[in-house]
């Protein structure tokens, strides 16, 4: 209790005993019920609906009597949000991912790893799961751990490396539920999204985190070679929904129950907190359909390896290369394809590459984006170069890459 100093409590917290009342107390207790029911009726939808508007509570209560003849009165609350509503909608389309790899005729095949998967679409007796590409990288072969915790056999569709996604096929018999994609052009910074996938692996499968977007359009650089220098940038969503290992290939739901991202990576620093990346579904679905199509991502091809002229020293630039001294970037054409279209249009190892279509190329990283996004088989390109140190300029015509 606290200390009090009045003649009322007697002075720090012993209160006097007043002299009894009956009629007093009758009359005091009836308006304390009636105004305590006014409390309680005022205060209620604060108490139940504050944080959420658009939360349904509903109070079941029950009486049950015990062997002395006294009752007990169970109260429990069945709470019904849009977030209990977007993963009812959308949690039994996530599934797992297991990754078995090795096995011969001494050894038995052991699982490499665990992620995550999403069923986009069911036809016939085939359902379609999209994942990462790094999930299923170097299986032997590939299982789906369905809802129920049945597991199934998965065919490879196809894979991508460089928006790392990839396409497997399973019996759909048993396949009840189909995720709705979303529009992520459409998302907000802070608009609420939902995180499903297995953390850690199946033990914690379907696990549900809830967060924000917390930035679009982040490019994170990755290198696939590890050899230091990134070889692509990645344009992904960013969110604080909890992503660990195991939730790649995952869901990133909306409001909505829509799907908006496929969950691939995060930053595990020891200093940092709740940075995950997603693909946004707009940027997943075009690749989705060629790997189910067929089998791969179809881009253009040039036939070279580059290398960036930063990575060359100044002696060569100047000696080798015999370059102008205003030009500082640039991609050196390392190695040509006899038969490629940039050999076809003219061009040589030792080639300078600064422009494509006019448009100036400064990183490897840039080029692949331009003919990655910009191009299709089968475009016209005209390419701007230096050889022995004057401009030069050919039009190739961009095929397939061969088999």
């Amino acid at each position: 209790m606290g200390f009090y100093d009045d003649e009322e409590y007697g002075g720090y917290g012993t209160r006097k005993k007043p002299k009894q009342n009956k009629l007093g107390f009758f009359f005091s207790g009836l308006i304390g019920s009636i105004i305590g029911g006014l409390i309680v009726a005022v205060a209620s939808p604060f108490l139940h609906n504050n944080d959420n508007p658009n939360q349904e509570d509903a109070i079941v209560e029950s009486t049950e009597k015990n062997n002395d003849g006294s009752f007990v009165q169970n109260v429990s609350v069945k709470v019904n949000t849009d977030i209990t509503k977007a993963v009812d909608k959308a949690s039994d389309a996530v599934v797992g991912i297991i990754n078995i790899q090795g096995g011969n005729f001494w050894t038995q095949a052991q699982e490499a790893g665990t992620g995550s998967g999403v069923i986009y679409k069911k036809q016939g007796d085939s359902a379609y799961i999209v994942t990462n590409h790094h999930v299923v990288e170097n299986a032997n072969r590939l299982e789906v751990m369905m809802p129920d915790g049945s597991k199934i056999e998965a065919e490879l569709l196809g894979s991508d490396i460089w928006t790392d996604l990839a396409v497997l096929r399973v019996n759909g018999q048993n396949v009840k539920t189909v995720a709705e994609f979303g529009n992520s052009d459409t998302l907000k910074l802070g608009e609420p999204v939902i995180a499903i996938g297995n953390p850690l692996g199946l033990e914690f499968a379907g696990s549900i985190t809830q967060g924000i977007i917390s930035g679009l359009e982040r490019t994170v650089p990755l290198d696939f070679n590890n050899d230091g220098v990134p070889d692509w940038n990645a344009e992904v969503l960013q969110t604080d929904a909890a992503i660990n290992p195991g939730n790649s290939g995952g869901a990133l739901v909306n409001i909505s129950g829509q799907v908006v991202g496929i969950n691939s990576m995060k930053i595990a620093q020891e200093q940092v907190e709740g940075i995950g990346f997603s693909i946004p579904i707009n940027t997943a679905i075009p690749i989705i359909e060629d790997l189910e199509k067929s089998g791969e991502v179809k881009r253009p091809y040039m036939g070279v390896s580059l290398e960036d002229l930063d990575e060359v020293p100044n002696y060569h630039q100047e000696q080798t290369l015999r370059l102008p001294n205003n030009v500082t970037s640039g991609l050196v054409i390392a190695d040509i394809a006899a038969s490629g279209p940039a050999a076809k249009a003219g061009l040589k190892k030792m080639d300078v590459i600064v422009k494509l279509d006019n448009q100036k190329i400064n990183t490897i990283i840039e080029l692949r984006k331009y003919l990655f996004q910009k191009k299709r088989i089968g475009d016209h390109m005209k390419v701007g170069f230096y050889r022995n140190g004057k401009y030069e300029e050919r039009t190739i015509i961009l095929t397939k890459e061969a088999r």
